[in-house]
């Protein structure tokens, strides 16, 4: 840790003022933001389908956004996935609202042709009763089980007649289980396939890859409950995090790391809106990231805190804080840069969602150290004097911080 020996003592709480505005405009802005007009939240939070395609050649994005809306999907949203030698775009995210779960008519009509439940139809014997029935909630696979060895043929013809389905092509389709042949799985064409297939019709297949690169769907009610866990774990994470700096160190200390997390979680959001990324779980797993790295750095530098308060017990708080930093400066310049020089590799060459994580880890990991002298410290300096007495304020006896001083300011 000694690669970068700073040898003097810098006045940090001389600007914190200063600071403490521009942390408190940010943060400010941030959560307003937040409310009006409202982040852009990923599939993970909302619901929908997701797909990611790497065209052969490149194909405009208004291009792409047309042929989804002469297929019904007119509120795609289309997110260019930057190249990395400046080429002309081939890979997309596109995005719809839409999911194919299947309607309660539907599951109504399908468990009659397949002789679900109380289904007294001549055709419907014992072998081909279903014993359980289910349907997937993006509406994309049954599930049968059958007492017996399923037969596929008959399920197919019985699925051809529903107009809403549409199985998917294949003459495997549907099949047994290979570990259980008395299963059977029938797998359907959901809106990543009508998204792709429209694709491929509009765009033509000398452009359209033979299949696309990933497709995910989210239920609306799984993306609330996700949203809802994510907001939940940041908050937890918070009060767990302020618990265990009141007992390692002492009461005053929490509410400054408490703080100092908060606003370099806002400004690492703040950053991704700024930039029009969208917020999901990635993102959700990048500031929890943030969180744990950065109280890191703040007990490192409370605890240099600390020990200077008991072998300096004359000098005033502030100056404490300047020289505890500046004794911790080279350590906390040492440890992040070597993360987010780590992090640079994933941003350049990373997938999208890698990307949006590396970035995300980026700009928490720079703030933490922000935030750490000008956030936290301040906001413990000022419960230290609002509530447990002005410490070190007698200036006749500071013999111990002048010699600290000389010590780091041999000039």
């Amino acid at each position: 840790m000694h690669i970068f020996t700073f040898k003097r003592v810098y006045g940090f709480m001389k600007v914190a003022p200063l600071c403490a505005i521009l942390s408190l405009i940010t943060t400010s802005s941030t959560l307003i933001a937040l409310i009006y007009p409202g982040p852009k939240l990923g599939t993970d939070f909302i619901g929908g389908t997701e797909i990611e395609v790497a065209f052969k050649a490149p194909v405009a994005a208004d291009k792409v956004r047309g042929a989804l809306a002469d297929v019904g999907l007119r509120d795609a949203d289309v997110v260019e996935v930057a190249s990395a030698n400046g080429q002309a775009a081939t890979h997309y995210i596109l995005r719809v609202s839409k999911i194919s779960s299947i309607s309660e008519e539907t599951q109504r009509e399908t468990e009659e042709k397949l002789c679900a439940g109380t289904t007294t139809a001549p055709e419907c014997t014992d072998a081909r009763r279903p014993t359980e029935i289910k349907f997937s909630p993006g509406g994309d696979r049954i599930t049968l089980e059958y007492a017996q060895p399923a037969d596929t043929a008959w399920i197919r013809e019985r699925l051809s007649s529903i107009g809403n389905l549409s199985l998917r092509p294949g003459p495997n389709n549907p099949q047994r289980d290979e570990r259980r042949p008395d299963k059977a799985v029938v797998e359907l064409l959901g809106t990543g396939d009508t998204m792709f297939a429209g694709l491929k019709t509009k765009l033509g297949a000398d452009v359209v890859p033979d299949a696309p690169a990933r497709v995910e769907w989210v239920g609306p009610k799984a993306g609330a409950q996700l949203r809802n866990a994510a907001f939940q774990s940041i908050a937890i994470a918070l009060v767990c995090i302020m618990a265990y700096i009141a007992v390692r160190f002492d009461l005053r200390y929490a509410p400054g790391a408490a703080l100092c997390l908060i606003h370099d979680a806002c400004v690492a959001v703040g950053a991704l809106m700024l930039a029009g990324k969208q917020l999901d779980l990635t993102v959700v797993a990048a500031v929890l990231t943030i969180i744990g790295f950065s109280v890191n750095d703040t007990v490192v530098v409370y605890d240099r805190v600390r020990e200077n308060v008991r072998r300096l017990r004359t000098a005033t708080f502030p100056e404490i804080i300047d020289l505890s930093v500046s004794e911790m400066l080279g350590r906390t310049i040492i440890t992040t840069s070597t993360a987010i020089m780590s992090l640079v590799a994933f941003l350049i060459w990373g997938t999208s969602a890698l990307k949006d994580f590396a970035f995300t880890l980026i700009v928490g990991f720079t703030t933490g150290i922000y935030s750490t002298v000008f956030v936290a410290l301040p906001l413990t300096h000022w419960l230290d004097q609002r509530f447990f007495g002005k410490r070190g304020t007698n200036r006749r006896r500071r013999a111990p911080v002048v010699r600290a001083k000389r010590e780091l300011n041999p000039l």
